[in-house]
C-alpha cells in the first residue's frame, strides 16, 4: 500500500495553498467544501480565486512564497507552475511535519488528492497514488453509477437511530444483523426514494418489533427499460434491477437489458404479442400484488417508458388499491430513442412544431383513431405498435388530407445492434415494409422531419448475429 487512505477533519482549521491559478482554485474549492479556512499565497490571482477573495471567502497574501507563511497550517498544497517553488514548499512542509500535496508531482507529496464521490456524510475516495489521475477519475465515474445520491440521507437516518439501536441490541453481532436488514431492505429504499417520513416510521416500527422478525413486506418497481440499448438505462433503473428478487418482464425488453438483472433473481415472462398474451393484464396486476405481499422486491421491467403505452397506470392502480408500496422509474420511450438513433429529431423549427404519440393498435383490436386531428401539417406523428396496420395508417392519413408524398419511416428494433430504418412516404411505405420482411418491435414516424434522416443519420448498427 503506497498511501494510507484517511479522511481529515479540516473544519475551521487553517490550510495554505501556494499558487493563484485555476489548478489552485480547484484545490481551494475542495478545502472550502470540507470547511477549512484557506489562505492563498501568490503574487497574482486568476479570475476564479480573485472573485473568491473579493467576497472574503479566502485570505489572500499577495506576495511570493516564504516558509514563514506555512507555520500555522495543518495542511499545505503547492500548485504553482514553478518546480523549484513547489519543491521548496515540500521541503519546508517536511521540516515542519505538515502534510503537503504538490500538484502533478507525486514524488514531492506526503498525501495525494483522490477523486471524490460525495454523498455526505458518506464519502468515497479513489486514488492511483498520483500515477494516473485520469484513471482515478474514470473509476470514480463508474462508482458514481452504483452509489445513489440518497445514500447521504440514508446515512443520516442511521446516525439518528444509532444510539437507540445500540441500547436495544447489547450484542454487536445482533446490531450488525439488524442494520444489514435495514440498509439492504425496503427501509433503505424508501429513504433513497426520498420518502424520509415513511422510512423513519418504518425504522421505528422495525426497532420496536426487533427480536422477533422485521416486518415482512415487499415493494414493486415499475422500471422503464428503454428502447433496447442498455446504455440508455437510468442509474436508478439499473440499481433497482440489480436488487430485485423477482423480475416480471415484457417482450419488448431487449436481451441486453435483461442481462443486467441480478443473476439469481427469478424471471417471469409476461410478454404480449398480437393476439397472444403470456399472462393477461389482470393476471399481471394480481401477480405483482401476490409477489410483493410475499415480501419480495419485484421489478416490473417494461420496454420504453412504463407510462407511455406501457400499461403502467393500470398496474399501479391495482397496487394502490391493495396497499402495496411501489416506485415508478421513467425510461426513454421508443419514440425518442428510435427517432434519435435514426437521425431525425421529433421536432424541428423548420419542419415540425409539435409531436403526437399514437397507438396503432387499440384495446378492441381496431385502429379507429381521430384521423382528422392527426392529419395536420407541421407536426410529427409517432405510431406505436403500428406494423400490422401500416397500410390503414397511411391510407387514412392521405384520406384525411395529408399529401401522399408526406415523408414516413418505419424503425425496426430501434437503438439496438439490429436497428434498421426504412424510409418512404405515405404512398410507398406499406410496400417498402412488405418487401423488407419487417418484424416487431417497430415504430412508424410520419412527418417532414423524416427528411433529415439522410443528413443527420449518425448511428451505424453492428449486427453481430
Amino acid at each position: 500500500m503506497d498511501f494510507l487512505p484517511i479522511f481529515l477533519n479540516l473544519k475551521d482549521r487553517h490550510c495554505t495553498v501556494i499558487g493563484g491559478g485555476e489548478v489552485a482554485a480547484r484545490k481551494v474549492a475542495l478545502l472550502r467544501q470540507a470547511g477549512a479556512q484557506v489562505t492563498v499565497v501568490s503574487p497574482q490571482l486568476g479570475d476564479t480565486l480573485a472573485r473568491t477573495a473579493e467576497v472574503g471567502e479566502i485570505e489572500y497574501v499577495p506576495e511570493g512564497y516564504s516558509e514563514a507563511l506555512l507555520k500555522e497550517s495543518v495542511l499545505i498544497i503547492a500548485a504553482t507552475d514553478q518546480r523549484e517553488v513547489n519543491q521548496a514548499v515540500a521541503e519546508a512542509a517536511g521540516r515542519l511535519n505538515i502534510p503537503v500535496n504538490v500538484v502533478d508531482s507525486p514524488d514531492l507529496c506526503t498525501f495525494v488528492m483522490p477523486s471524490i464521490i460525495d454523498r455526505s456524510p458518506v464519502m468515497v475516495a479513489v486514488s492511483t497514488g498520483g500515477s494516473s489521475p485520469v484513471l482515478g477519475r474514470m473509476l470514480r465515474q463508474k462508482l458514481e453509477t452504483t452509489i445513489p445520491a440518497g445514500y447521504g440521507q440514508l446515512a443520516r437516518l442511521a446516525k439518528a437511530f444509532r444510539d437507540k439501536v445500540k441500547e436495544k441490541f447489547k450484542n454487536g453481532v445482533d446490531r450488525r444483523l439488524f442494520w444489514e436488514k435495514v440498509l439492504e431492505g425496503p427501509i433503505a429504499e424508501m429513504m433513497i426514494a426520498g420518502k424520509e417520513q415513511q422510512a423513519t416510521e418504518a425504522l421505528e416500527k422495525a426497532l420496536t418489533t426487533a427480536g422477533d422478525t422485521m416486518p415482512g413486506h415487499g415493494e414493486v418497481y415499475l422500471v422503464g427499460g428503454g428502447p433496447g440499448d442498455p446504455d440508455l438505462l437510468t442509474f436508478k433503473a439499473l440499481r433497482l434491477m440489480q436488487q430485485a428478487d423477482v423480475v416480471v418482464y415484457d417482450r419488448l425488453v431487449s436481451k441486453e437489458v435483461l442481462e443486467l438483472v441480478r443473476r439469481d433473481a427469478e424471471r417471469i415472462y409476461a410478454g404480449k404479442e398480437r393476439g397472444v398474451h403470456a399472462i393477461p393484464q389482470e393476471g399481471i396486476n394480481d401477480l405483482l400484488v401476490k409477489l410483493a405481499k410475499e415480501g419480495k422486491r419485484v421489478c416490473r421491467l417494461k420496454g420504453g417508458d412504463p407510462f407511455i403505452f406501457g400499461r403502467g397506470g393500470e398496474e399501479i392502480e391495482t397496487l394502490m388499491e391493495e396497499g402495496v408500496p411501489f416506485q415508478v422509474v421513467p425510461g426513454i420511450t421508443a419514440a425518442s430513442g428510435c427517432a434519435t438513433y435514426s437521425g431525425f429529431p421529433l421536432t424541428h423549427r423548420d419542419y415540425s412544431q409539435s409531436v403526437t404519440f399514437v397507438t396503432g393498435h387499440l384495446k378492441d383490436g381496431t385502429i379507429n383513431l381521430n384521423w382528422p386531428a392527426l392529419a395536420q401539417p407541421n407536426q410529427t406523428i409517432v405510431f406505436y405498435m403500428g406494423l400490422h396496420g401500416v397500410q390503414t395508417i397511411c391510407d387514412q392519413l392521405i384520406a384525411n388530407g395529408l399529401p401522399g408524398t408526406t415523408p414516413a419511416a418505419l424503425v425496426q428494433q430501434g437503438t439496438t445492434r439490429h436497428h434498421r430504418t426504412l424510409i418512404g412516404d405515405l404512398k410507398t411505405l406499406p410496400g417498402i415494409v412488405e418487401a423488407g420482411d419487417v418484424k416487431p418491435p417497430t415504430l412508424i414516424v410520419v412527418g417532414e422531419v423524416v427528411k433529415l434522416h439522410e443528413k443527420l443519420n449518425w448511428f451505424v448498427p453492428s449486427d453481430l448475429d
